[in-house]
């Protein structure tokens, strides 16, 4: 199968249409996808990072609120005064200190940004001071425990520099609860390194969205800012609990119960906060639906349209060859009368052409072979035929004599009836006789023999009725008898057995029921290994092969102990008579 003319064409055809189709089919799609993926990261990078810039900018304002303290002597003063122990101030001090921080410090405060919900300044004296830009408005609740709050304990630990304040709630105030993200400072006084106070800018969230608004979300698409620790600032939707902490492990896909995200993002610098971009996949899936439909219909009219042509080809080779074949069986079975019937002038026809000429000149010379191979076959058949009769007679006739002169007539009329059987038997043309006129035949045979050498010889012929009837080769055991008795007897210098006999067997691997034939002598034996077979037993070898497919002559001889030979072929096909 493998090295047949349609399995090369079929592995040709998965090779250079199949496969590439199946390949740019998977390809092309994947190309897209990842080219859409890239296209839309890299939109959604410049816009993240202009969206950063714009964070940066902001906090900047609010950073350069917590540092207008040091912009400002009577501020820096009052906060000096304030740190102090206010016992040792007098009332004058205290004015100028509560006046400085009550009303100077909102004027530079004021012209912020209106997004900056206000400032809340704690001295080191537990005192609070805040700005809003609609003037005192909130209060602050009594006895708020501000040095226990994060965003206080961030400034202290900053010394000095800028801290950034995640989302959180403005709960140190009356009636607030304002959702803000903040700007706190350690106010530190510039000669001594001294506290003074921390102060802290409030803004409101809605100048994140405000800022968000400026990113062209997509259907679907989610964008979030996380802090330093991964915690949620901002987010343009809802998120689940499983989202929030995918984001923080800062991976570039989540995935959420029935969409997944790749995520494009971008770091604050000033803050270390996160500012990203979930980007639903289901959108690219979307986009990619046609280019799928498109390739898988190119990849269904490339394949149909293939798969016809490959048909049509096949066809178009493989037939004439699978008639020339059928020829060929023919041929192979012996019809020689059988043609492959030719079509067109192409190198198939040639082809076709020459095989015919080969059928034809087979016939013929098979014709010839035959008919030379018949006659030489005859004519060693009549010449084992005619060999007999030269060959008995001197050595019959002889024996006659010696009957006549002993007065045995009985005998001798015996005799004479067994030769003239033989000349009869040999004589007749038929090339098939039964069992029975071949036992017979030997019979006469070996009875002519034993008047030449009497007792010398023994001959027993023993076959069972049931292969009587069975059609033999004419004179298949003359050639044995006669080398038993020349070859065996004839030079032993004691008495000999000749043994012929006949029967039915089966062997056992199916073939049927056999027919044996032994022919056994307790002569002088010979040498198989030297001694060459003559012209009858070759003779013999060759019509019974021709007659009987699988037929064994099997011959078993040593010097000094006689010589055995078996004859066996099957009765399947023979036709009893």
């Amino acid at each position: 199968m493998r090295q047949s003319i349609r399995f090369k064409l079929i592995l040709l055809f998965l090779t250079t249409i199949v496969f590439p189709a199946v390949v740019i089919v998977i390809a092309i799609p994947s190309y897209y996808q990842n080219l859409l993926t890239s296209q839309e990261s890299t939109q959604i990078e410049h816009t993240l990072t202009t969206f950063t810039y714009n964070i940066e900018t902001y906090l900047d304002d609010l950073d350069r609120m917590t540092i207008t303290p040091y912009l400002n002597d009577d501020v820096m003063i009052a906060l000096k005064l304030k740190s102090s122990n206010r016992k040792f101030l007098t009332p004058y001090e205290q004015y100028e200190a509560e006046q400085a921080l009550s009303n100077t410090l909102p004027k530079f405060l004021k012209n912020t940004r209106k997004d900056i919900l206000g400032t809340i300044l704690l001295p080191m004296d537990n005192s609070i001071y805040i700005t809003s830009p609609s003037g005192y408005v909130n209060k602050v609740v009594e006895g708020y425990p501000f040095e226990k709050q994060d965003w206080y304990i961030q400034a202290l630990k900053a010394d000095g520099k800028v801290a950034f304040v995640s989302f959180h709630v403005q709960n140190y105030l009356e009636g607030a609860g304002a959702e803000v993200f903040s700007v706190a400072r350690l106010i530190k006084d510039p000669d001594s390194q001294r506290p003074l106070g921390v102060i802290m800018a409030d803004a409101d969230t809605a100048a994140l969205e405000t800022m968000m608004r400026g990113i062209r979300l997509k259907d679907g698409s989610i964008a979030v800012i996380l802090d330093d620790k991964g915690k949620l600032i901002y987010a343009s939707q809802p998120l689940s609990a499983k989202l929030q902490s995918q984001l923080a492990t800062d991976t570039s896909i989540v995935i959420d119960t029935n969409e997944s995200y790749s995520v494009v993002n971008e770091t604050v610098s000033r803050s270390n906060w996160s500012v990203a971009v979930l980007f639903p996949e289901s959108i690219i899936r979307k986009q990619l639906q046609t280019i799928y439909w498109i390739g898988f219909l190119f990849a269904a009219c490339g394949l149909i349209i293939a798969l016809l042509l490959y048909f049509t080809i096949s066809h178009w080779i493989l037939t004439p060859f699978k008639q020339m074949i059928k020829v060929m069986k023919k041929v192979q079975r012996g019809n020689l009368d059988t043609f492959y019937s030719v079509r067109g002038n192409d190198e198939v026809a040639q082809l076709g052409n020459n095989l015919n000429t080969m059928i034809s000149q087979l016939g013929e010379l098979i014709d010839r072979e035959f008919r030379a191979a018949l006659g030489q076959r005859n004519a060693e058949y009549r010449a084992l035929q005619s060999q007999i009769q030269p060959h008995f007679l001197y050595n019959t006739l002889n024996g006659f004599i010696g009957l006549n002169r002993t007065g045995q007539s009985g005998l001798l009329e015996r005799a004479i009836l067994s030769l003239s059987g033989m000349m009869r038997y040999t004589l007749n043309h038929n090339d098939w006789v039964i069992l029975k006129e071949e036992m017979d035949f030997v019979t006469k045979y070996c009875e002519l023999q034993q008047i030449r050498f009497a007792d010398k010889l023994e001959v027993r012929i023993d076959y069972g009725p049931d292969t009587v009837h069975i059609p033999v080769p004419k004179l298949l055991l003359q050639p044995f008898v006669e080398n038993a008795i020349l070859h065996g007897v004839e030079p032993s210098e004691q008495g000999c057995q000749l043994t012929i006999e006949a029967s039915n067997m089966t062997i056992p691997d199916g073939s049927g029921e056999w027919l044996e034939i032994r022919i056994a002598d307790n002569g002088v034996g010979y040498d198989l290994e030297t001694e060459q077979e003559g012209v009858g037993i070759t003779n013999v070898r060759a019509r019974l092969r021709a007659a009987h497919e699988g037929s064994k002559i099997i011959i078993a001889a040593a010097k000094g102990q006689g010589t055995l030979v078996v004859i066996q072929f099957p009765l399947k096909d023979v036709k009893r008579q």
